[in-house]
């Protein structure tokens, strides 16, 4: 039986509520958007696996509010129902410095927390961004209500130049990485 694995492209569509951050000219629910599209279609050419998206197209708006928004989400894994949920992001800052990906998780010494280590190696060494390692954090909402290890991945610093032009062209390359990892955590190896 397929693993069944729920990709969550967070925030919606620009011109929507909760449309998440803008740096360097790009838009981060376009990257979440694509490097999501990539992943789900790795996933799905691989018979181990089935993907589903939470943003099947481009202008797939979930929820009427940043908080219903979350909520869609989360049904929607919970009732599939998702063995793992991926949820991908990108960060921002005000100081344009600050750089790199890092991985949150609800709890330390999980299968979420093992996941997000393989997930991580598979980024940094597929796209070069920096590691700022696997963060714990019980407020986000998708980590804290999914029934299924959940991992919420910022890909890198629309804020910073270089992040950003990584974020802007090299989107397989992160997809790509988060697939190595999610092999490597099951034991397989890449084909």
């Amino acid at each position: 039986m397929a693993i069944k694995i729920f990709i969550d492209q967070g925030h919606n569509p620009v011109g929507f509520h909760n449309a998440g951050a803008v740096g360097n000219g790009l838009f981060e629910s376009d990257i979440n958007y694509q490097v999501g599209i990539y992943l789900a279609n790795l996933l799905n050419n691989d018979a181990r696996f089935e993907a589903r998206l939470s943003r099947p197209t481009e202008s797939t708006v979930l929820g009427t509010n940043n908080s219903t928004s979350l909520a869609e989400r989360v049904r929607m894994a919970n009732e599939w129902p998702a063995n793992y949920f991926i949820s991908i992001h990108c960060n921002s800052n005000p100081n344009p410095a600050v750089n790199g990906t890092e991985i949150y998780i609800y709890q330390y010494g999980t299968q979420a927390n093992w996941l997000a280590q393989r997930v991580m190696d598979g980024i940094v060494e597929n796209v070069g961004t920096n590691n700022n390692g696997i963060r714990e954090n019980q407020t986000f909402y998708i980590l804290r209500r999914t029934n299924m290890p959940s991992i919420l991945i910022e890909l890198g610093y629309l804020s910073n130049p270089n992040d950003a032009r990584l974020l802007r062209d090299n989107q397989y390359g992160f997809a790509y990485g988060i697939y190595i990892g999610i092999l490597r955590y099951f034991g397989f190896t890449p084909s």
